[in-house]
Formats: C-alpha cells, sequence, structure tokens
C-alpha cells in the first residue's frame, strides 16, 4: 500500500529544496555573461516549476484531472503519490518510490549530478593551468557539465513530469547547446589548431560506444 494522503500546500518544502539544488546548480554552474545568467535563470525556474507542483500545488493533476479520472478511475489523483505520473499510468501498485520511473530518475539525477562534480573538477585544473580541458570526462564528450545538466534535469522529468518542465526542457537544451557553441568560438580564438584537433577527436554531447567501452575506433 503506498500513500493516498494528499502533501501539497508545503511551501517551505518548495522553498527548501529549490534553494538546495539550485544553490547545488550554481556552484559548478558558475554563470558570468548575461547569457549564461539567462540560461541559469531558466535552469532555475524549471526547479521551482518542478517543486512548487511537486509540494505546493499540482496544476498538472488539475489540468488533466478529468481525462486522468476517466482512464484511471481507482486512484486518488489528488494524493502525493500519484504525482508519480507515470507510475500510476503505467499500474505501479505499491510505493512509487521503489516503482522503475522512479529509480531510473534516480540514476539519471545522480549520474547528470556525478558527471557534473567531475567535469567541473577537470575543468578548474586545466583553467588554473592554462590548458585546454581534454582529460577525465573531457575525454569522452566536449561538454559534459552541460551533458550532467541535462540528465539532472530529464530525470526530474521522469520522477514527476508536468506541463510546465516539459514545455521548459527543450528551451533549455537548446540554450545549452548554444552556449556550448559560443564556448567552442572562443575556445577556437584562444587555442587554435588545438582546440580544432580535440573537436575532430571528441564528440560534443554524446560519447562514441568505442571510447566508452575502450575499444579503438574504426577507421574513416
Amino acid at each position: 500500500m503506498h500513500d493516498t494522503s494528499s502533501a501539497y500546500g508545503l511551501w517551505g518544502y518548495v522553498l527548501v529544496n529549490a534553494v538546495v539544488f539550485i544553490a547545488f546548480a550554481f556552484s559548478f554552474a558558475r554563470p558570468k555573461t548575461p547569457r549564461d545568467w539567462r540560461s541559469f535563470g531558466v535552469f532555475s525556474a524549471f526547479l521551482v516549476a518542478l517543486f512548487a507542483e511537486m509540494y505546493g500545488f499540482p496544476l498538472t493533476i488539475y489540468v488533466l484531472s478529468g481525462w486522468l479520472q476517466s482512464r484511471f478511475p481507482g486512484i486518488d489523483w489528488f494524493s502525493h503519490d500519484a504525482g508519480h505520473l507515470l507510475e500510476m499510468i503505467f499500474g505501479w501498485k505499491t510505493n512509487p518510490h521503489f516503482g522503475p520511473f522512479h529509480v531510473l530518475s534516480s540514476v539519471l539525477i545522480g549520474a547528470g549530478f556525478w558527471l557534473t562534480a567531475a567535469a567541473w573538477k577537470t575543468l578548474y585544473a586545466a583553467q588554473r593551468a592554462d590548458q585546454l580541458a581534454t582529460t577525465g570526462a573531457y575525454a569522452y564528450v566536449r561538454h559534459p557539465q552541460y551533458v550532467g545538466f541535462v540528465l539532472v534535469l530529464l530525470g526530474f522529468l521522469v520522477q514527476w513530469p508536468t506541463l510546465l518542465t516539459l514545455a521548459m526542457f527543450p528551451l533549455l537544451v537548446v540554450m545549452y547547446v548554444r552556449l556550448a557553441r559560443s564556448e567552442e568560438r572562443e575556445a577556437l580564438a584562444q587555442f587554435g589548431e588545438t582546440y580544432r584537433a580535440y573537436m575532430a577527436r571528441v564528440p560534443a554531447f554524446v560519447p562514441r560506444w568505442a571510447a566508452l567501452t575502450g575499444r579503438p575506433a574504426a577507421p574513416a
């Protein structure tokens, strides 16, 4: 049996969770330019919107309540557990925190934060030495921090999908791609052919399977 009691209106939970996750992200993102701040602002708005629906007011449930109640009449859609929409829709009968989508969400969020932290450590060391970061996560993708943030956002979407965050997710992905392109122009200006060779060797966002498995890449 899973909890069917209502757990909304907890705006203190909204505030605490939003502040903790935004502060953690800020410690790695370190926005500098106006574009950086715009991107971080949208990321922060995503988290606020997410936690506002998770603990404050379940807007998505209200909007979809008629359809949900008609398709799945045996579920109390205004209980807190029902906010785990994927578990409910696919018929998970016990505590949704142990459901397959919640487990997948935890893996994505954990992997995203781990990748972001590991990438920041490598980047910080390279910047202090005035060198190009090409080791660690940067040996697999050129923008591991942005990949990490996208994994975190995707993990939250799997755990607690909402209409607003679903609309914001592609916007954030586009902004990260634009940020990455801008940073690459700066890196080309600073490192020239060294960075051009790195671009030819390492993909931007999706690692090559051969690199992940340790096998040599096939000749072009």
